[in-house]
């Protein structure tokens, strides 16, 4: 299954986008054991429109313009719903058990998503109540992913 992120914003040159990187890489090399294939990360300019419901309905729309058909779709929301590594695991690993081809995780802009993608989202996560800059929930994506495959391998990298 091919993974790849979508994220509202662009991450400038330093620390966090390194570390961002480094993680991303580690899944690249380590996924494809489990049949996961890392595509990368795509990047779109914030909404310019001026409400905040206009931005997301832009920002989604052009999420929606580059999603295939039968792609899963995971968006990052701080109304979504808190998860384990080994649960998330789990249901990456049953998305890939269950044939889909591709999955997008979804970092959204400043203002969300738009509620009508949420209602597709075959997960909409959280990674806790508390707001994350754009950067650092860009660095937990890549953790996150690479843990998944670490999980699904059997590698020590996660103990529970």
């Amino acid at each position: 299954m091919k993974i790849s992120v979508h994220a509202v914003g662009r991450m400038k040159a330093g620390p966090e986008r390194e570390l961002a990187d480094r993680y991303f890489e580690r899944f690249a090399k380590s996924g494809p054991a489990v049949g996961l294939e890392f595509s990368g990360v795509t990047e779109i300019a914030e909404g310019r429109a001026q409400s905040a419901s206009e931005r997301q309905r832009d920002e989604s729309s052009r999420l929606q313009a580059q999603l295939q058909q039968g792609t899963a779709l995971i968006l990052l929301d701080e109304r979504g719903k808190s998860l384990s590594s080994q649960d998330f695991a789990d249901r990456i690993g049953q998305l890939r058990d269950g044939g889909r081809k591709a999955l997008v995780l979804a970092i959204g802009g400043a203002d969300g998503h738009d509620p009508s993608l949420r209602g597709q989202a075959d997960l909409v996560l959280s990674f806790g109540a508390l707001t994350w800059p754009h950067q650092l929930v860009r660095v937990m994506v890549g953790e996150q992913l690479y843990r998944v495959a670490t999980i699904l391998s059997g590698h020590p990298y996660h103990r529970s």
